[in-house]
């Protein structure tokens, strides 16, 4: 039974050092369960989520590059999730609305 008992909490201390806490899981749940159901949700999602990382820039000095910022938006621990809540706005005005989508890309 002791044998039984330590092998039990050796597999508790396994799973919980596996499984690192997340403290975004909940914003990021939400995130996914937003529905674009409208035509104007959707223009104010793809509005307001850029198309690309809004930070990412050459800084040009007499016309030579002489840094490059990379972009940031890796770094946003919600960024997959908000590039999929755009995608789904896109895809609800081309698909559902039969809008042009070119002005958003």
């Amino acid at each position: 039974m002791k044998n039984v008992m330590s092998t039990l909490g050796q597999g508790l201390r396994a799973a919980s050092q596996t499984r690192p806490l997340d403290l975004f899981r909940p914003l990021r749940q939400w995130i996914g369960r937003l529905r674009i159901e409208t035509p104007r949700r959707a223009h104010k999602v793809a509005a307001l989520i850029p198309a690309q990382c809004p930070f990412e820039r050459d800084i040009v000095l007499f016309g030579q590059s002489v840094a490059h910022i990379p972009p940031l938006c890796k770094l946003n621990p919600l960024y997959n999730e908000l590039v999929e809540l755009r995608f789904r706005a896109l895809c609800y005005l081309a698909d559902e609305c039969g809008e042009d989508i070119s002005a958003y890309i």
